[in-house]
């Protein structure tokens, strides 16, 4: 008789401490990312070593092609300048394009999650998906390195879905239907308005529930903090307009880290030239009725 109370009691008292235990979201949002690009498998998945990021030799376009009119690596103004590049008219050769070479290069399972189907008040979550851009500010290799690194601290843990480098290599990080940790403290500012979801009670609400990260690169004198520096190569932002071209993220559903970060910390990517790379994007028959 007394064994049977004492499990009462202990039944009890584990009824109260889940009661009182943080809210947290529940997933995952759904089994496939639809309208994002699959994931590439590569045979072994190893990783060779990059050649020096510096202007000059592996800044060569996509074997295949090259877009009428692009800029030379460096002479896109900062901003959204829409200087060098081919107009939406300009002939489809990108359309033909062959893809770019792909990597895969799998995160630590630290620095991903899953989507979650309701928010941390049980809210259930119907974001559309967005695409937000970032660059590395150190080398691709780095990069790598770190996103495969274990990070047991939630402050640690951090990735992108796909990384594009100087050459144009696109590496798959993060399956698209996982929940890549791209940005801290955001909200994305939408034809909808504000846009955020808070998954965890310790931490700001952000948009990776409902987000695709792509990283740039970035050039070598672009490893600092100033607001510049000389800007992607024409491969980058041929293999970037691209896997866009896989996605149905709408044109006005892209975004960039430094625009929906708000920590005010984030100015990434730097120097990208947006006009330029939707000029490019457009010329897909697939984004036929998702440029708004």
């Amino acid at each position: 008789m007394a064994r049977r109370w004492i499990w009462i009691g202990l039944s009890g008292l584990l009824v109260v401490l889940l009661g009182l235990w943080p809210a947290q979201a529940t997933g995952p949002q759904q089994p496939t990312a639809v309208g994002l690009p699959p994931m590439h498998s590569t045979e072994g998945a190893r990783l060779q070593p990059l050649r020096a990021m510096q202007p000059g030799p592996t800044d060569f376009a996509a074997p295949g092609f090259a877009a009428p009119g692009f800029a030379a690596p460096g002479s896109a103004a900062p901003g959204f300048a829409a200087a060098g590049f081919a107009g939406a008219g300009a002939n489809s050769l990108l359309a033909q394009a062959a893809p770019p070479r792909q990597v895969t290069a799998l995160a630590d399972p630290s620095n991903y999650g899953d989507r979650f189907a309701t928010d941390v008040n049980g809210r259930v979550l119907q974001n559309d998906f967005i695409a937000v851009l970032h660059e590395t500010v150190g080398s691709a290799q780095s990069a790598l390195n770190l996103f495969r690194t274990y990070h047991p601290r939630d402050q640690d843990q951090v990735s992108y879905h796909s990384l594009i480098g100087r050459d144009g290599t696109v590496y798959y990080i993060v399956p698209p239907e996982k929940r890549a940790f791209g940005a801290g403290n955001s909200v994305f500012n939408g034809p909808n308005g504000p846009e955020t979801v808070r998954t965890n009670p310790a931490l700001s609400p952000s948009v990776n529930n409902f987000a695709y990260h792509v990283s740039l690169e970035t050039p070598g004198d672009g490893f600092n903090n100033r607001r510049s520096h000389s800007g992607y190569t024409q491969a980058q932002y041929a293999s970037l307009a691209w896997l866009l071209a896989q996605t149905t993220i709408p044109d006005s559903r892209i975004t960039t880290h430094q625009a929906v970060d708000r920590s005010g910390s984030r100015l990434d990517p730097r120097s990208f030239n947006g006009q330029g790379m939707f000029s490019l994007l457009r010329q897909y028959p697939t984004r036929s009725g998702l440029s708004r």
